[in-house]
């Protein structure tokens, strides 16, 4: 059935006629299979889908573990809540290195309640303008400030330390997606392979070369590899959640994926370059010698406070018969009894005590480096095993029995265990590189810098 285009629609038919979406001449006159507002709806209805899927396809590029952390670094609330703290740190510098305000003072003495003259209430009235100012000896202001720039540099390091603790979680959820992913794919291999031979076992049946028994239980063996593929579906999406989660990201889990380099180098550092490594960059060791440095500060503090601090002041008055005069004064408090005693001494403790806690932390970094370095090594070790010797072996023995078997020189107990161990093999591969993975994660943590990418 066709129908006539409107006159007003001779724009939109030509459009259409060059997308091949119908019009056509008929006669003198020019028809289509579609209305105009139908097909005007069908375009806009299609061109909204394209820009969806578009759109789709751009959301579900892969992020490597760098841009993983960029957006990590510039959008999780915990590290802006941490930045702001160094920020206000910084602001108490302002505070700390201020002048002390002078002080007003305006006096009006000797007014009469009851005056003679009721008309000149004032004639007694004896005013006085005095102004002070607290002048602080022993360079009160700059160790002030030299103690709030220590503050901010213990600060910065915390900061540091806080994001190489959360930077560590963030690796480890990745590395997680990223053996999910690799999980993920070998169980839908391993189930692919599996359908091919259950295939032939159905062929076999057909001509009558295995009996029904036989292709009951290899079917039957099919539900693991079926929950395999479930288990790392669920898995990589739960590693996905926490990404999104730390990136502070509220899109869809379908589109968002990562991508990395899954696998394993065949040598590393020696132990004591990760040891001067771990010494040079390492934020909580560096806190913890800057706060020494604080310490030292707010001692010398300390006794700067206990020095005697000068009050000087100058006052104006009128005083009948003198029409107008001015004073000087000094206050100087007597430090008799409180000469800042118990804050000298309990500064001069917090040098030792940070000391202290400096050893404390420097033994703590050597063991993180040893702890780690260790498990870092025993999973090489044992990976390269694998991959020299032990996945070429199962890949042998599994091509090797299901060709017997599928030929009628290897029994169904022979093929179902041949297949085990190939799976058992290359998914024990698949989660000591995420060992590895996750113990490069610790030494790097350990270090304090990404030395094992």
């Amino acid at each position: 059935m066709y129908c006539k285009w409107p006159r007003d629609d001779r724009r939109s038919a030509r459009f259409f006629a060059t997308l091949q979406l119908g019009p056509r001449n008929i006669g003198n006159e020019r028809f289509c299979s579609l209305t105009s507002g139908e097909a005007v709806r069908r375009l806009w209805r299609g061109l909204l889908i394209t820009g969806c899927l578009t759109q789709g396809v751009i959301a579900q590029q892969p992020l490597t573990w760098q841009q993983i952390r960029d957006r990590f670094e510039a959008t999780n609330p915990t590290l802006q809540a941490a930045r702001i703290g160094v920020d206000e740190s910084r602001a108490q510098e302002v505070t700390a290195y201020l002048r002390p305000n002078p002080s007003f003072t305006f006096t009006l003495d000797q007014l009469q309640a009851f005056t003679p003259n009721p008309y000149q209430p004032l004639t007694s009235a004896l005013p006085l303008y005095s102004t002070s100012y607290l002048h602080e000896r022993g360079h009160k202001r700059e160790l002030r400030l030299e103690s709030a720039k220590n503050a901010t540099a213990v600060a910065e390091a915390q900061l540091a330390d806080q994001e190489r603790v959360l930077l560590f979680n963030l690796r480890n959820v990745f590395v997680q997606a990223l053996q999910a992913n690799a999980v993920l794919a070998l169980a839908r291999e391993n189930l692919s392979y599996y359908d091919q031979l259950l295939k032939v076992s159905r062929d076999r049946k057909q001509a009558g070369d295995i009996a029904q028994v036989d292709l009951d239980r290899l079917e039957l063996q099919r539900v693991q590899y079926e929950a395999d593929v479930l288990t790392a579906t669920v898995n990589l999406r739960t590693a996905k959640i926490q990404l999104l989660a730390l990136l502070n990201d509220r899109n869809p889990v379908e589109q968002f994926d990562v991508s990395g380099l899954y696998d394993f180098p065949d040598q590393i550092l020696p132990r004591e370059e990760f040891h001067t490594l771990a010494i040079e960059n390492r934020p909580d060791l560096k806190a913890a010698a800057q706060s020494i440095g604080k310490a030292r500060s707010d001692h010398k503090l300390a006794v700067a406070n206990g020095t005697t601090d000068l009050t000087f002041s100058i006052d104006f008055g009128h005083n009948p018969p003198i029409s107008a005069y001015f004073g000087l004064s000094v206050s100087v408090p007597l430090r008799i009894f409180d000469r800042n005693q118990g804050e000298k001494a309990r500064t001069e403790l917090d040098i030792a005590r940070n000391e202290r806690l400096r050893t404390a932390t420097e033994a703590q970094v050597f063991s993180d480096v040893d702890s780690a370095y260790a498990t870092v090594n025993s999973d090489l070790s044992l990976l390269r095993t694998y991959k020299a010797q032990y996945l070429k072996q199962a890949a042998r023995i599994r091509g090797t029995i299901s060709f017997s078997y599928t030929h009628g020189g290897a029994s169904l107990l022979d093929f179902l265990q041949a297949q085990q161990d190939y799976r058992t093999t290359e998914l024990n591969y698949l989660n000591l590189i995420g060992a590895y993975l996750s113990a490069a994660n610790q030494l790097n943590m350990a270090v304090g810098l990404e030395v094992i990418q």
